[in-house]
């Protein structure tokens, strides 16, 4: 693509919600952190963000409930407003985080709602990055990364139904740890950092040994979908949240990694945009794009995937 056209998609970009916005501005474009710094203070104001925060329950909740209605609830409308880059510090935000915690049920460090007599693996990472991220709940955080890290499998990574007997990892799950523990390492816990990494690293080679979609015995993609990029992902895996996982936790381009990559650049459409392929059915608050119409949030993900990978 000529920088003509990466002008014009940034451009395009850029006129979009604040919650693109600002993360266009500090991952793709030369902006100050002062520059960036203020854009995202608009998340609370205007656009998904003010329209999440207008709609919270009077007790603090979301949707009525703590994890269900999906996508409605407390648990899923803290996962968009930690999407969209919502100060971690909103009072709106700690609200619902007490409402959330207040709620869990604890077993041996990991969490449940409602819906398990243990705890759930899946849940306990969704919450161990939610806590990380929106401030003052320091002292749930251990119990929930000491549970993960005991949790990881031979093969390097989770699932949820090792209560069931499962010893083969999930995607699903492994993606939703490993963002969990890195939001946690980066709150810089005593103690617990050198696991965290080790236990990340580990995970790391379990994604990309399976080039982020193959299954490491037939080396056929193991579900179709999984080539097909949604925004929100709520608690599901695809290749293009994979790649931007690595991106994120800075892990050096790896070989591995070529396939995933081949995918996303293969998505491009001519414009120099990326395509909204999925969509996860379930109640919500409202649409923020439309399935099968160009994207903005694929579109930024993809491209400061592409920039971490050295592919301008």
């Amino acid at each position: 693509m000529g920088s003509v056209a990466v002008m014009d998609v940034l451009a395009w970009l850029l006129e979009g919600d604040p919650a693109i916005r600002w993360q266009v501005m500090r991952d793709l474009t030369e902006a100050s952190v002062e520059e960036v710094a203020a854009e995202r203070t608009q998340v609370a104001e205007t656009g998904w963000g003010a329209r999440l925060l207008g709609v919270q329950d009077p007790d603090g909740k979301w949707g009525g409930g703590i994890y269900s209605p999906k996508w409605t609830s407390t648990m899923y409308t803290l996962r968009l407003l930690h999407y969209l880059g919502l100060e971690p510090s909103h009072p709106a935000a700690a609200g619902g985080m007490a409402k959330l915690l207040e709620r869990a049920e604890w077993y041996d460090g990991g969490v449940g709602y409602f819906v398990t007599v243990e705890a759930e693996t899946c849940v306990t990472g969704m919450t161990l990055a939610l806590a990380s991220y929106f401030g003052g709940f320091a002292d749930y955080r251990n119990p929930m990364a000491h549970y993960l890290l005991r949790e990881q499998l031979d093969d390097g990574g989770w699932n949820c139904f090792t209560r069931h007997g499962s010893t083969r990892s999930s995607f699903n799950t492994t993606i939703l740890v490993l963002e969990g523990l890195l939001a946690f390492e980066r709150t810089k816990p005593a103690g617990l950092i050198r696991k965290i990494r080790a236990a990340r690293h580990r995970a790391h080679d379990y994604l990309l040994d399976r080039h982020l979609m193959r299954s490491l015995t037939t080396g056929e993609i193991i579900k179709a979908e999984w080539t097909r990029f949604s925004f929100p992902p709520r608690w599901h895996y695809d290749v293009l949240r994979g790649l931007d996982y690595l991106r994120d936790a800075e892990v050096k381009p790896d070989p591995r990694a070529a396939t995933a990559i081949d995918l996303l650049v293969s998505k491009q459409t001519n414009d120099g945009r990326w395509k909204l392929q999925n969509h996860h059915s379930g109640r919500e608050h409202f649409k923020m794009e439309q399935t099968g119409q160009p994207s903005r949030w694929n579109t930024l993900r993809a491209l400061r995937v592409l920039r971490w990978h050295g592919i301008e």
